[in-house]
Formats: structure tokens, C-alpha cells, sequence
């Protein structure tokens, strides 16, 4: 998951640079054919192309339709709210892959994930502090890629029970880059030499992101690595304090600490289930 939250640092800051030149079709198909390109040598390692056969086909094709949608909006929002929004807005995630998780692949609902969950969510909003007053359709957008993400995450945490980390990705770029090519095609520009750049990063990170998060939900439940995820939203209120100068006020600071605090409650051991009687 440390993994996970520095790659995905990576690719906020390289979102918000190429969509400014870029359509976001062009960006995500992009980030498809680099991945593809970077993962290709681990592909060869893992014993080539027959190793990532599947016997669920169309559960890679359902979680990586809804995922390359969710992706979409997530480009597109950045384009038409602020970064710390966008971000915040997204970590509403963990609350419908919990639930998913939950009520689909029978994990246990404790109440210390449930906490971490909660405390997860009230940093957040003490974070953003969302104003009263019309909706921008931007928030819209970004909390739909929200609950995108969160239907993607659980699948692919029932992928991980019978698929392999890299047949995972695998089909999660080869899908994706199909699904885009047509689109991407119609809008294609010539990136400028400082953009190839950052769509770089984008592949790269946008894959092996990936990656971590397929290896740590398949070392412990969704509901327990997902919380972990809501240190993103004050890493991402350092980048930028540090990259854009934005504000880092105290209420991002007392928002981070709820996170943290999440967090460390939601790594508390299990209760040990009673053994049956004569066993």
C-alpha cells in the first residue's frame, strides 16, 4: 500500500499536467500502451502471454469496463474542479467497496474498520469543507468515478482468489487500451515533448499502482487496505503546498490526523473467534 499511495501521488500531479494539452481518451489510451510496454519484461519472466491465461474472462471485461469509466471521470473532473476536491471526493470509495466486500465476498464488518472508516470520511470533510451552494457538475462526476472505483476495487479482490497479481494487470491494460483506441484515435494530438514526460510517469505509475494494490488485497481484506488509502488526501495536500503553493491551513493538518487515527484503529488485531467446545 506504500507503494500504492506514491505511485498514485504521481499520477495526480502527471493528471493535472497532460490534460491541460491533452484529451483525457488520449491521456488514459496513453497510459494503456506505455504500461503495457513497461510490464512486458515481468510478463516474459512469469512465463510469457500463456501465463496469463484466465477461466474468467468476463469478470476481467465487467471490472475493467467499469474501472476504464471510473478512470474517465476521475481525468475529466480534474479538469473541471480542484485537485482537493477531486481527491477527497474520491475517498468516499472505501465506503461502497467495504460494503461490497462485505455483502458479496463475505468479509467481516468490525467495529474497528468501521471506525477507521467514519474517521476516514469526517477528515476528509473537515479537509475540503465543501461550501454550500450549487452542485459543479465536476463533484458529480468525481463522486460517480467513486463509486466506480469501489465496485472495481471488490472485484478485483475476487479476482486476486483465483488470478495472479500480473494476469490481474495483464487484462486490465489490453482491455482498457481496446476500449479506448477508437476514441483516443478521433482525438489524437502530438504530445509536446515535456507531456510524453509526464504520460510516461502516468503508465508507469497508472501500472504498477496497480500492482501494489492487487498484492496487498491479496495479503489482507479490502476493508482493511482500503482505509489505508485516506493518507493520500493529506500527501496529496503536501504536493501541492509544495509543487502549486495551495494553502496547507490547520484544518488540513486536524483532517490528517482523524485519518491517521483511522488508520491505527483499523490495524488493530481481530478478536480470536472461540474454538468449538471438545475441539
Amino acid at each position: 500500500m506504500a507503494g500504492w499511495l506514491a505511485l498514485m501521488l504521481v499520477v495526480v500531479v502527471a493528471g493535472r499536467e497532460t490534460t491541460r494539452e491533452l484529451s483525457v481518451f488520449q491521456v488514459m489510451e496513453a497510459r494503456s500502451v506505455i504500461g503495457f510496454l513497461l510490464l512486458y519484461p515481468l510478463i516474459r519472466l512469469n512465463g510469457g502471454f500463456a501465463a496469463m491465461k484466465t477461466s474468467r474472462p468476463l469478470q476481467h471485461l465487467g471490472r475493467n469496463l467499469v474501472q476504464y469509466a471510473a478512470q474517465l471521470g476521475w481525468f475529466f473532473a480534474l479538469t473541471l474542479i480542484p485537485l482537493g476536491q477531486v481527491v477527497s471526493i474520491e475517498f468516499t470509495m472505501p465506503i461502497w467497496t467495504a460494503i461490497l466486500a462485505a455483502t458479496f465476498l463475505g468479509e467481516r464488518m468490525t467495529i474497528w474498520k468501521i471506525s477507521a472508516i467514519v474517521l476516514g470520511v469526517v477528515g476528509v470533510i473537515v479537509i475540503v469543507r465543501p461550501a454550500t451552494g450549487e452542485i459543479n457538475p465536476g463533484q458529480l462526476i468525481a463522486l460517480a468515478a467513486a463509486v466506480g472505483f469501489g465496485i472495481s476495487v471488490a472485484m478485483m479482490k475476487s479476482l486476486t482468489r483465483t488470478e495472479n497479481t500480473l494476469a490481474i494487470i495483464f487484462w486490465m491494460l489490453v482491455i482498457q487500451a481496446a476500449a479506448g483506441f477508437f476514441p483516443s484515435l478521433y482525438v489524437w494530438r502530438w504530445p509536446s515533448a515535456d507531456v510524453w514526460g509526464w504520460l510516461v510517469a502516468i503508465g508507469f505509475c497508472g501500472t504498477f499502482s496497480h500492482y501494489c494494490m492487487a498484492r496487498a488485497l491479496l495479503h489482507a481484506d479490502a476493508t482493511v487496505v482500503l482505509p489505508m488509502d485516506f493518507l493520500r488526501v493529506p500527501l496529496t495536500a503536501v504536493a501541492g503546498w509544495l509543487i502549486y503553493s495551495e494553502r496547507l491551513d490547520i484544518f488540513t493538518v486536524l483532517g490528517a490526523a482523524l485519518i491517521l487515527t483511522g488508520n491505527l484503529l483499523n490495524l488493530k488485531p481481530p478478536e480470536p473467534v472461540p474454538a468449538p467446545a471438545g475441539a
